[in-house]
């Protein structure tokens, strides 16, 4: 009881910690998503600050002088453009589009209203540094919602705003690369291509000033499903370290975890989709209007169709549904899977969060005072900054592959086939037994485009992974403040001419080694 009542306390006095007088209110307007369901008091710190107030833990952990500090701190350059619309024959609208240049320490850099972009760009430099993409971070949008355009008209905003990105030289293959978010994907992408190419038809590289694209016109297999996959990776990893499962008490396998998902856009199937294929229950899924639930798992290609086809989960065979899309968040579970929006987990209902294990799938969906509530509960947090680079991580690929002008695996395929056939025929040779078609064709088979891209990606997450783990260990910290530690030392190295930076891995003899095999689930 003594220890109960202490941790008790220590709540208690962490969540009086974050009281107005240490956050002051700063106006948050939600943008073309509507992000209007979230959990936070009104004095808790806007998206922007609360990675701010991330970033400046980690800067006292960093060894990093404060003038560079400083310097990473602030962004480096913001555009603002209006532009008019025609709506109908008689009516036009006058428009804002956002772009803001976070960090070009590295070009090109990746990535509405102003202080949202501006905080999805600090998080996009610190992300391309974590996963050592070598490129700054950006982000941009359209305050708008693209549910009151037609397709027609979307085109003409989407297009307008990117004339404006060339004329004032925002965009380019070497300046500036922009990737699909919350309300576009591979169809804008590819007008925000065909206008670029329009300014600069000379460009042999062209192709590669926007990634997301459709693979037809340039796009790489595996990026659609590139954030989810990422997050996967990242839990499985993590759940592998004997200290995350010393302090969740949770086995190292991914099967039978019971995991709760908010979100069931892009980035919330694809992460549940590969827990399910890998053995985990999907007891809970959260989207816009409302949740699914069903104790004993929910099929996910079967509530995804339903989904797409009626757009709601109200109605939806072998699930309960939870109106309160919120509540969601509160299921007892093993692992939660923040994957829709920012500020999801506040001082509203940090107390209420029944998990062993949190994934932030979503962009800042923990507010700072959540974050120390959360710490002190013993749960364990894996930072967005590491858990959805997957996302930048494979549109550097899709870059690399546009400045090379080939398909990955076009120079290898066969040359691979080649090999381990002839290596499969001395082996049958020296043993006399010859293997049937289809086990030849398992072994023999070359690495295709989508292979190599999953196989860049687990190995990027889990390097990227061991890394916070040696740092956290090492400085005895949490993972989100470990992580942004390492960004910020790989940027400020830049900075300072020494791009040979690596962050020093502890000795392995001094960290247990992960438990699980290449073939765990």
């Amino acid at each position: 009881m003594l220890l109960l009542w202490k941790r008790t306390f220590r709540i208690a006095t962490t969540i009086l910690k974050h009281s107005r007088l240490l956050y002051p209110k700063i106006n948050f307007r939600s943008l073309s998503t509507g992000n209007t369901k979230v959990s936070c008091e009104d004095h808790e710190p806007s998206f922007l600050d609360s990675v701010m107030i991330y970033y400046d833990k980690a800067a006292r952990f960093s060894g990093v002088s404060e003038k560079t500090l400083s310097h990473l701190k602030a962004p480096d350059c913001s555009l603002q453009v209006t532009f008019p619309i025609e709506i109908e024959d008689d009516k036009v609208e006058i428009l804002t589009g956002y772009r803001v240049h976070h960090s070009r320490h590295l070009l090109p850099v990746k990535g509405v209203e102003e202080q949202e972009v501006s905080a999805l760009a600090a998080l996009m430099t610190y992300k391309c540094a974590i996963v050592d993409v070598p490129f700054g971070g950006a982000k941009g949008g359209i305050a708008i919602d693209p549910k009151k355009f037609t397709v027609a008209q979307l085109e003409r905003i989407t297009r307008r705003y990117t004339v404006e990105l060339c004329q004032k030289a925002f965009i380019g293959p070497g300046v500036d690369v922009p990737a699909p978010d919350v309300g576009t994907g591979a169809r804008e992408m590819a007008w925000i291509m065909d206008t670029y190419r329009q300014f600069h038809p000379n460009d042999v590289d062209s192709i590669g000033c926007v990634t997301g694209k459709p693979i037809s016109l340039g796009g790489v297999r595996g990026r659609n499903e590139a954030t989810g996959i990422g997050v996967y990776y990242c839990v499985r990893e993590f759940l592998s370290y004997p200290e995350v499962q010393k302090a969740t008490g949770l086995s190292e396998k991914i099967r039978d975890k019971r995991i709760v998902i908010q979100g069931f856009g892009k980035v919330g199937y694809f992460a549940a989709k590969f827990f399910e294929k890998n053995g985990a229950k999907i007891i809970g899924i959260g989207e816009k209007e409302c949740g699914a639930y069903n104790p004993n798992g929910i099929n996910i290609e079967e509530l995804f169709n339903y989904h797409v086809k009626t757009g709601t989960f109200r109605g939806a065979p072998n699930v309960d549904v939870i109106e309160d899309t919120l509540k969601i968040l509160e299921l007892d579970c093993d692992i939660l899977i923040p994957a829709a929006l920012e500020r999801q987990i506040g001082l509203k209902n940090v107390t209420k969060i029944n998990a062993k294990i949190i994934g932030e799938a979503a962009n800042g969906p923990i507010t700072p005072g959540a974050n120390d509530i959360l710490n002190e509960k013993g749960i364990i947090i894996l930072p967005d900054l590491l858990l959805n680079a997957g996302g930048v991580t494979v549109s550097y690929f899709e870059w690399l592959k546009n400045l090379s002008h080939m398909r990955f695996g076009r120079m290898t395929k066969k040359w691979d086939e080649l090999g381990k056939s002839k290596l499969v025929e001395l082996v049958e040779n020296n043993v006399g037994r010859h293997l049937t078609e289809a086990e030849r064709k398992n072994i023999v088979h070359g690495a295709e485009e989508l292979d190599l891209v999953y196989s860049g990606l687990e190995d990027t997450m889990i390097g990227a992974c061991q890394e916070t783990r040696s740092t956290a260990t090492s400085k005895g910290l949490d993972f989100r403040t470990a992580a942004f530690v390492n960004a910020i030392q790989k940027i400020s190295a830049v900075y300072e001419g020494d791009r040979e930076l690596k962050i020093n891995i502890t000795n392995i003899s001094n960290l247990p080694y992960p438990t699980r095999d290449q073939n765990s689930k």
